[in-house]
């Protein structure tokens, strides 16, 4: 079987790409490099294995027939070597590289739902991948980009329904991400939370078609994740104070702080100020929510309030309706701050979400939002950090109190400290 022919970015009567051909070699030869370093690894694994003449069970046996692998870089031609067991044939040696079916590199696949998000159609995903992995790249025409929309669908059904009976997350954040869907006048909703585990994992915990925010909407979805297994309430959820989120959480899990997030609030109050103002204002915001303690932030509160109050009554209003859930924070270390202060995890997200509905002009339908959106955090938190301060989530669990990001067990020790 021949190599697959790689076919060059620019069209034949253009000068040769010679940094993409050198950069392409230099792909094959590492990969290939790669994998016979797992062959020798394999090989050694099994090296003092012999048949009954005495020669070696595992040998090297040339190489697989090439092929063609889709990659950031467009196709790249490499070839797998093999390797043979002369015993009984049960050692087999897999590439954990490029295993056997692979045709697209993990970039290739996760760019899919991307461009899809990003306004291409479904008939235009040839000439959109041609333009960034050159004419070579195979097997993406309309019909086998519908066949991978359906097996997204169906993963996210899968993921939905899967046991969380040994989960335990100690923050929530949740959002309502709107979207516009074809033949439809309602703008689609996607409930979404995002939760970090014990051991300070981000994760996507749930996702799911709501209704306009709502209550009930909300409680469903709480409701399922309780029902799947997730009974240990959350220390602390993050969200917008206009979401009907917060009534089902109180009667979902009661026990669960909650925390306003400061980005929502910061746009809605400067939406009710002059534009000349928003500067100034903006700054005088962020010294409450910047400053290092409770009662700091409580001096920056009344300062905003007493300079803005007489003019701009609205924009105090908003700020002052949710005081007693917007410095919830300071009861949790100060690592974590820069985190629960607000729901950006879902909102850097759910960015490309939002242009894909504006560009596309409602022409996606509610299981293909759904699935795509499943798809691109599946990719996204691959690349999401762990918490900072992970040492402080023992301690949140088990009930450790913490008083403007400093615990009371280190206050105390502070304290005892500076008496001796």
């Amino acid at each position: 079987m021949k190599n697959r022919k790689v076919v060059e970015l620019y069209s034949p009567e253009a000068p040769k790409d010679v940094l993409t051909e050198l950069a392409r070699e230099g792909a094959r030869k590492m990969l290939e490099l790669a994998m016979a370093e797992e062959v020798r690894a394999f090989m050694e694994s099994h090296n003092l294995e012999r048949l009954e003449d005495g020669r070696q069970r595992v040998v090297r046996n040339g190489f697989l027939p090439g092929r063609s692998v889709q990659t950031g870089l467009g196709d790249v031609a490499v070839r797998a070597p093999r390797v043979r067991d002369r015993g009984d044939g049960s050692l087999r040696f897999t590439s954990s590289i490029l295993p056997p079916y692979l045709k697209r590199a993990r970039s290739v696949e996760e760019l899919l739902p991307w461009l899809y998000l990003k306004g291409i159609s479904t008939n235009d995903f040839g000439e959109a991948l041609q333009s960034l992995l050159g004419e070579g790249a195979p097997g993406l025409s309309a019909s086998s980009i519908t066949r991978l929309k359906a097996g997204w669908e169906q993963e996210w059904k899968v993921w939905r329904k899967r046991d969380l009976s040994k989960k335990n997350y100690v923050y929530f954040w949740a959002d309502g991400i709107y979207c516009g869907i074809r033949g439809e006048d309602e703008r689609m909703c996607l409930l979404v939370i995002i939760g970090v585990t014990d051991q300070g994992k981000k994760e996507l915990v749930g996702l799911e078609d709501g209704y306009r925010e709502s209550e009930a909407s909300w409680l469903e979805l709480l409701r399922d994740l309780k029902e799947r297994g997730l009974r240990v309430a959350p220390q602390l959820a993050v969200g917008d104070g206009a979401l009907g989120f917060w009534k089902a959480l109180r009667q979902v899990y009661p026990e669960t702080a909650e925390q306003r997030c400061w980005q929502h609030k910061t746009i809605n109050v400067l939406d009710k100020m002059p534009k000349g103002l928003r500067g100034k204002a903006l700054d005088a915001l962020h010294e409450i929510w910047m400053a290092p303690s409770q009662k700091e932030a409580i001096k920056a509160w009344e300062r905003f309030v007493s300079t803005f109050k007489a003019k701009y009554p609205a924009a105090v209003e908003c700020l002052e309706k949710d005081r007693d859930r917007m410095l919830t924070f300071y009861h949790f270390p100060a690592e974590h701050w820069k985190s629960i202060r607000t729901t950006n995890p879902i909102e850097s997200t759910f960015a490309t979400v939002r242009h894909r509905s504006s560009r596309a002009k409602g022409c996606v339908s509610r299981s293909s939002i759904l699935a795509f959106a499943f798809k691109l955090i599946e990719s996204a938190q691959r690349r999401w950090n762990r918490l900072a301060g992970l040492e402080h989530l023992a301690q949140i669990i088990t009930g450790v109190k913490f008083i403007d990001g400093i615990s009371e067990v280190e206050l105390k020790n502070n304290r005892e400290a500076k008496a001796a």
